[in-house]
């Protein structure tokens, strides 16, 4: 199966292209930056939407993925995680903290170019239902992505999705990861969302890439658990000014304190050691 384009259904009555910015290929082309050993895309939400469009109606092979802090944190601890940033062909800013960590280098990133699934899952699946694009979750428990499923399908009338939950076996070679991959080629999704959260997600979309049948791949967290409000919603103002973390917190204590609490310690040795060479560079 080629990386670059494969044949699923389309939907013909699909928004109208993107304007193409390169003249031979038409794939659309945005600004990339990189500091402290990652890159980022400077993509605002109608970008990524987009961006979703021009690779279904394509017949792309796209992986979309993000960036935050944990995921930061993580980059600098987990060889698989950077392989799968090596191979994502876009990746959007994903947490508040990244918008000032590019600024603080220069980067012309800013607030509208941070996107989280909070934000983005509802204008997918509203382009989905409109565009009459396939949709496939994998991810969460069963009883949550059950709810999820009808809690979406109620709100987007004609939305096609289907889901399995993300409790496998994710060895490669097993009877689990095999079935999981036939149930995603059988369905034939143009969208697939991957919530098994980070890296897990990023390393099984590595490892199974040249098997998954789908255009455009999303590794995306919580979002269905968001969804089924098994996870509550923080108040997007909060997103804005950098305190979403302290929501999250608050819900989750026990999964998040580590990521909030301690992590950051790493990344701030990290950028002072980033810092501190790139004075010695000038």
């Amino acid at each position: 199966m080629s990386r670059s384009q494969i044949d699923l259904p389309i939907n013909e009555s699909a928004a109208e292209s993107l304007e193409q910015s390169d003249a031979d290929s038409g794939v659309p082309q945005f600004d990339r930056f990189s500091f402290m050993d990652i890159s980022i895309n400077c993509l605002s939400l109608s970008d990524l939407m987009n961006l979703v469009k021009f690779g279904i109606e394509k017949k792309k092979k796209w992986v979309i993925g993000n960036h935050n802090l944990h995921s930061l944190y993580l980059f600098h601890k987990s060889p698989a995680l950077r392989q799968f940033f090596s191979i994502a062909d876009w990746v959007h800013v994903d947490g508040m903290p990244i918008v000032a960590l590019a600024r603080l280098f220069g980067h012309p990133i800013n607030r509208e170019h941070r996107v989280t699934y909070a934000d983005w899952t509802g204008k997918l699946m509203e382009g989905a239902a409109q565009n009459g694009w396939r949709v496939f979750y994998l991810g969460s428990e069963e009883a949550t992505l059950a709810k999820a499923l009808l809690i979406l399908r109620a709100q987007y009338p004609g939305l096609l999705i289907e889901g399995r939950n993300g409790f496998f076996n994710v060895a490669t070679t097993g009877v689990e990861n095999r079935a999981v991959l036939d149930a995603i080629a059988a369905y034939q999704p143009n969208l697939l969302m991957i919530g098994m959260s980070m890296p897990r997600q990023e390393i099984w979309i590595n490892a199974n890439l040249e098997e998954i049948n789908a255009n455009v791949i999303l590794p995306s967290g919580a979002a269905i658990a968001y969804v089924a409000g098994q996870i509550p919603t923080p108040p997007r103002w909060a997103g804005k000014i950098g305190l979403e973390w302290a929501f999250r917190l608050a819900a989750e204590p026990r999964r998040l304190a580590s990521r909030y609490l301690i992590e950051p310690w790493s990344i701030l040795r990290i950028l002072l050691y980033e810092l501190a060479f790139q004075r010695g560079k000038q």
